[in-house]
């Protein structure tokens, strides 16, 4: 089993910290977290794929171990996550490579497979959503609704969100034995969320949220002329992000590989050796 390797970089003036494994030459595999967690998610993937790939798995600006600057001091949205994320490649000097997007990574991904600097060579979805269909009931009622109205009447509802108690929820929902789900998790991402000023930040990531539907149409004209190989490994159980998102990309992609798998939104916390076998066989196939 390769090491990984716990680096920072300097990008757009902020900190970005990234995880890093696997030989040099290999393909890259660039993984992006989700929320409310971090590159933390990815810590028993990466040696599973490092083998075969050169995996990267960076925390997006307010997560994690990379800067969390105040909202008055960086504009929190998705094209500005993805402008750190693009720093961050560039300064390594990849431009091609495989991407792995989980909920609030799919919409920098996607921003990133659109961008005609990068060669997105196949793309894998844990509930990284991409259509209408994937956000499940009553999960999304609350946030929508502040982000059409932000306010004192919505934002109670959003700021219930990143509570501890919903925290946790995040990680077990779905899961079939939650004993597979370690407290650790849950536990490292609320003592993050709790940081003073990081609930501005995650109200400012709530209310940009509808930008991401807004590219809809473009990315799924992206899917259709592009027939880039995608592979969805979705938990059938998961409340957040629902199996009907991962059903969807066969719309414009006939060829994707979908496996709903007996697992929640956190699915690689208890389905680790299925999604990381169901990836080298996907790679293994579509970049050969």
């Amino acid at each position: 089993m390769l090491p990984t390797h716990h680096r920072t970089a300097a990008i757009e003036g902020q900190r970005v910290f990234y995880r890093e494994a696997g030989p040099a030459g290999a393909p890259v595999v660039l993984l992006l977290h989700g929320f409310p967690s971090s590159s933390h998610m990815f810590r028993h993937l990466i040696p599973a794929l490092a083998d075969d790939y050169h995996v990267l798995a960076p925390d997006h600006i307010g997560y994690g171990q990379s800067s969390m600057p105040r909202v008055d001091e960086f504009e929190y949205t998705f094209d500005n996550l993805t402008k750190v994320t693009a720093g961050l490649l560039d300064s390594l000097g990849i431009s091609r490579f495989s991407v792995y997007v989980h909920d609030y990574g799919a919409p920098i991904g996607w921003r990133l497979a659109l961008d005609p600097a990068y060669e997105v060579t196949a793309i894998i979805s844990q509930s990284g959503n991409a259509y209408m269909e994937g956000f499940a009931k009553p999960f999304w009622d609350d946030l929508f609704a502040y982000a059409t109205t932000p306010g004192a009447d919505t934002e109670p509802g959003a700021r219930a969100k990143f509570t501890a108690e919903t925290t946790r929820w995040q990680y077990e929902n779905g899961a079939l034995d939650k004993s597979l789900v370690s407290p650790d998790n849950w536990l490292h991402d609320q003592t993050l969320l709790d940081r003073p000023g990081n609930d501005e930040v995650q109200l400012a990531l709530f209310r940009n949220y509808p930008t991401n539907i807004d590219g809809y149409p473009q990315l799924q004209e992206y899917f259709r002329t592009s027939q880039v190989p995608l592979l969805a490994v979705w938990g059938e159980g998961d409340e957040i992000f629902g199996p009907d998102g991962a059903r969807a990309f066969t719309r414009d992609l006939p060829d994707a590989e979908v496996h709903l798998l007996p697992a929640g939104h956190f699915a690689l916390e208890t389905h680790l050796t299925a999604i990381s076998g169901y990836i080298h066989g996907f790679l293994g196939r579509v970049l050969s």
